[in-house]
């Protein structure tokens, strides 16, 4: 269906004054990025609304629906019926670009008010249309009565039955239908999982339309990274995209030396390298990194002394002086510096880490500023979940977005900041759960619980915090314990909310197995479970395995949740 027609309804959006309803992931702000650029290229005019949920979205929609026509959703909107929830008018338009799936099926057969921005080689597996649409068929036929009176009685009794029996064929073979309808639909929105980052999809219209620029190309590799450090796409898929992605690199960044502006201090550089798996390290010490990389820090179990132990054997079978790995990675000798890598990998081998290695891309401004996606990531996702208060929740939105552009150098260094203290706090409160016992197994699944006031409990009642504390959490869990059964197990996590309200975010994560598809069943479990109980819920989030809770409810939610899992 989707990319062929939709570059003639982007065209027809280039023409129109849109509204651009953008959601709080990176992957979105640097597809909103892309789509700033495209705007900017042929001057239209268009107004920028963050939504950090389906409550956001509806409020935007309904106090902008009388001046714009033309509305473009990023990261939002694809899981659901749109038109049932927005109720808009036949001259409105919709343009979704949005990675959750599986995409609601009224979406993707609703070709007119609404258009999906998708890869044409994403395997969406929609149900076919006869499966699930029917159209109303005139069920009650008139009975034929007025008939010729000449026809004999016996005659009107026979055709009487034989159009009984049709009927009551008509009436089963729907009810058949109806069942198989039912069938398909669960198990088409049984699970949730992600497509394609929107920020690749929008780079892709870019390209097509000839109006790509390195710039973009670098905020897909970003918004590719994001869906990678957040956990939400197979590694098959990662690194796939990361070939696609290649080669636009090479296209863009291997001109011939003598070209202007090669080596001019505003120039900019994106290069494919093999990098190590380590947080932040070119801007922190190699020891805190080591500490508070989850990958590291869970194979090495840095919660127990044993832990300890070995992470200073790590440091010895390297040969790496304390004192030059606990300086910042900037101020280590340059003679350590050019092997590192290597030195790192090979000892990372000897300690059952053998994926240290990750392939990926960076960027250079100019001759001193080097970042790695993923440094922009965590530096984005800190600056968007700043919980250090400075003025109203868009003010952290339109920061965020600020230090996606190259001349906000000071916005992604404070970033950079927030972003160690985040990944501190995660480490520390995953220590602590795992020291304490938190993690316990309820049967289907395991379920950790935070108690209001604990260290950095305001940071994790955050979505994209809690998700990443929860991914963590389970991670280094599986390396802890030694019960066989409970590695395979999903994770439930909890952390208080509102104190004043009483409300609790619960979090529902897949399994930890190597395998992962990274498909997620809480979010259909989570809406039953509260169904049946009439638990007091709010199933605000994009992502529909969040959802916020009543603090005193929570108990028979989770009960409910065990026995439906069981």
């Amino acid at each position: 269906v989707l990319f062929g027609t939709c570059i003639n309804a982007i065209i027809l959006l280039l023409l129109q004054r849109v509204l651009l309803l953008v959601a709080s992931d990176v992957d979105a702000l640097c597809a909103c990025k892309i789509l700033q650029a495209l705007f900017q290229c042929d001057h239209v005019q268009y107004t920028l609304v963050p939504v950090a949920g389906w409550q956001e979205l509806e409020t935007a929609f309904l106090e902008h629906k009388d001046q714009f026509k033309y509305f473009v959703l990023i990261n939002c909107g694809a899981n659901v019926d749109l038109l049932e929830i927005l109720q808009p008018e036949e001259d409105t338009f919709f343009f979704v670009c949005d990675s959750h799936r599986p995409i609601n099926v009224v979406n993707v057969y609703n070709d007119t008010q609404i258009k999906l921005l998708v890869k044409q080689d994403d395997d969406l597996d929609v149900p076919a249309y006869d499966d699930i649409f029917r159209d109303e068929e005139e069920e009650e036929e008139e009975d034929s009565e007025n008939e010729s009176d000449g026809s004999e009685p016996l005659e009107k009794r026979r055709r009487f039955e034989e159009e009984v029996i049709e009927r009551t064929m008509k009436r089963r073979q729907r009810r058949e239908w109806e069942a198989r309808r039912r069938e398909i639909l669960f198990d088409y929105e049984q699970y949730e999982y992600h497509g394609t980052s929107s920020a690749m999809v929008m780079f892709d219209l870019a390209w097509i339309m000839s109006k790509d620029l390195n710039d973009m190309l670098w905020w897909a590799i970003v918004g590719l990274t994001d869906q990678w450090v957040q956990d939400k796409i197979t590694q098959m898929k990662y690194v796939t995209d990361i070939g696609i992605l290649q080669r636009h690199v090479s296209r863009h960044n291997h001109r011939n030396e003598d070209e202007e502006n090669s080596l001019s201090i505003d120039c900019m550089r994106i290069a494919f390298e093999y990098d190590l798996r380590l947080a932040l390290y070119q801007h922190w010490s190699l020891y805190e990194s080591l500490c508070n990389t989850c990958y590291t820090s869970a194979s090495l179990k840095l919660w127990s002394v044993q832990g300890q132990k070995r992470l200073q054997e790590f440091l010895a079978d390297m040969g790496l002086p304390l004192k030059q790995v606990k300086q910042k990675f900037n101020s280590m000798d340059m003679s350590l510096k050019e092997n590192l890598r290597e030195m790192i990998e090979e000892s990372a081998n000897k300690f059952g880490m053998k994926d240290l290695r990750v392939q990926t891309f960076s960027i250079h401004f100019g001759f001193k500023n080097k970042f790695s996606a993923s440094d922009i990531v965590y530096a984005t996702t800190s600056l968007m979940e700043n919980i250090e208060k400075e003025g109203p929740e868009t003010t952290n939105f339109i920061k965020a977005l600020d230090s996606l552009s190259r001349g906000n150098l000071d916005k992604l260094h404070q970033g950079l900041d927030l972003a160690k203290k985040q990944l501190r706090a995660i480490q520390q409160t995953v220590a602590s759960c795992i020291c304490t016992n938190l993690v316990i197994s309820q049967g289907p699944f395991l379920y950790c619980s935070l108690m209001e006031g604990t260290p950095d409990v305001k940071l994790f009642s955050k979505p994209v915090s809690l998700c990443l504390l929860s991914k963590y959490l389970l991670k280094s869990f599986v390396c802890s314990t030694k019960n066989k059964r409970c590695k395979l197990l999903p994770l439930v996590m909890a952390a208080p909310m509102d104190v004043e309200q009483g409300t609790v975010i619960m979090v529902g994560i897949p399994p930890e197995t190597e395998s992962s598809d990274k498909k997620n069943f809480f979010g259909r479990a989570f809406e039953k479970a509260a169904e049946s109980t009439s638990s007091r819920t709010l199933h605000n989030h994009f992502e529909m395995s969040i959802i916020e809770l009543k603090t005193e409810d929570r108990s028979k939610f989770l009960d409910a949740l065990i026995s439906l899992l069981s």
